[in-house]
């Protein structure tokens, strides 16, 4: 399960309760070919008439109703809700093949915030220009995942990044403050473990899929290494990501993170934090009120930043962003649209009736939202924060499924973490050329 998929379905579950290149850090990839640029439409901003709006399955019914709020005020600008799949692999399929073909179908595509290099890059978005569609007050890292080389090519929509939970309960009986480094992790861990027989000490998502890549991504960047540098070119090779993939398969040897977490994604990380297996985890927010509702941990956990190896850690960023096709018709009501939606109203609406985080800065703290979402703020602060994952034209197809094979064969220890850093290198430098 993706992560924005699993963030999405249970943040719906606060809302009925009462109710967010390979570059982990840069902000350049491949720059587009002349050819890829020259074949785009130029934009007339002007054009208005109808569009259609595609995303993935509005499970919370709250977009349909933005929707048609929007027709109800437009009627000579209707927008059809297209929803495709739940699967976010076949989300980007249906757009890059209308992409591919040059159809216009789409003329706003919400579009994973991993995605919007690739579709930059090809030459499938279009430029949107600041005067247009201002960013003024979002959240810094949410503009940067919508934008390529220092152009706005996607809209920030909606945000994410992930938490460390832990158990409150047992931190404030041993007298333990939650931990902002690796190493008050595991002085924490060596306070309270010897008294809680089969419980671990930290976990998170270690399967080969894309949750290892974030959890990776994660420590390299928080060891102040990174796997792009700033001109996107492959860095893996560094002795701060070699210090970040060795705090994890380190783990792995010592007993820190259980052996069982190597096959974990999102939701066995989360069974195994409420069965009481671990005293920290590592995960998205969505899970925060599945775990309230547990009985078994309910009111004895809580939420923190990530901890890094000298200070706070770097959450990888999720979310999705709005991109309007470079082969659609009418880009004037797509622009209008696309605006309408990020207004603060309509981001509080999404907030408040499908839990999805925003990306204006001052939503994170207000009183009244801070009381009825409890981890909104702590959210906010590991958002401000958080990094893209790898910017790159390739990520999807080929820059994950890279870092996943060689993390992997270091926590299987079928290689040492320096000899898969420098075989990640290698396949990176020839990935990114």
């Amino acid at each position: 399960m993706s992560h924005a998929r699993a963030v999405r379905r249970a943040l719906i579950t606060l809302a009925a309760a009462g109710a967010l290149a390979i570059s982990v850090g840069c902000t350049a990839g491949p720059a587009p070919s002349a050819s890829v640029t020259a074949s785009a439409p130029s934009a007339n901003w002007d054009e208005l008439g109808p569009i259609v709006y595609a995303q993935g399955k509005d499970t919370s019914g709250t977009v349909k109703a933005q929707v048609a709020e929007w027709n109800k005020a437009n009627p000579n600008e209707q927008v059809e809700l297209r929803e495709l799949s739940e699967s976010t692999d076949e989300q980007r399929d249906a757009m890059v093949e209308r992409a591919k073909n040059k159809s216009g179908e789409f003329a706003v595509m919400a579009i994973d915030v991993v995605w919007t290099t690739e579709f930059a890059a090809n030459g499938w978005l279009q430029e949107l220009p600041s005067d247009r569609f201002p960013t003024g007050g979002y959240l810094k890292a949410a503009v940067d995942s919508g934008t390529y080389f220092d152009k706005l090519y996607a809209m920030p929509s909606t945000s994410d990044g992930a938490l460390l939970y832990y158990r409150k309960d047992l931190l404030d009986k041993a007298g333990v403050q939650p931990p902002t480094t690796w190493a008050e992790l595991q002085a924490a861990c060596d306070k309270v473990l010897p008294s809680q027989d089969g419980m671990s000490c930290y976990g998170g998502q270690f399967d080969k899929y894309e949750g290892l890549t974030s959890n990776v991504a994660e420590a390299i960047n928080s060891a102040g290494g990174s796997i792009l540098n700033a001109q996107g070119q492959a860095s893996v090779n560094s002795p701060e990501a070699l210090a970040g993939l060795s705090w994890i398969v380190d783990g792995f040897t010592s007993g820190r993170i259980p052996a069982e977490a190597k096959t974990w994604q999102e939701e066995q990380s989360r069974a195994a934090f409420q069965s009481g297996k671990l005293l920290f985890l590592r995960n998205w927010p969505y899970m925060y009120e599945l775990a309230e509702k547990d009985d078994r941990v309910a009111g004895r956990f809580a939420v923190a930043p990530l901890p890094g190896k000298d200070g706070p850690g770097v959450s990888t960023l999720g979310g999705q962003n709005l991109g309007i096709s470079a082969f659609a018709r009418n880009k004037g009501t797509a622009l209008k649209f696309v605006n309408w939606m990020q207004t603060k109203e309509q981001q509080q609406r999404r907030l408040a009736d499908a839990s999805l985080a925003p990306v204006l800065e001052e939503l994170y703290d207000e009183p009244a939202l801070q009381a009825k979402i409890p981890y909104l703020k702590t959210l906010g602060d590991s958002i401000r924060t958080a990094q893209p994952r790898p910017k790159a034209a390739r990520y999807s197809t080929d820059v994950s499924r890279a870092i996943q094979e060689e993390a992997h064969a270091a926590i299987d220890g079928t290689k040492d973490p320096q000899t898969a850093l420098n075989d990640l290198q290698l396949r990176l430098e020839a990935l990114v050329k």
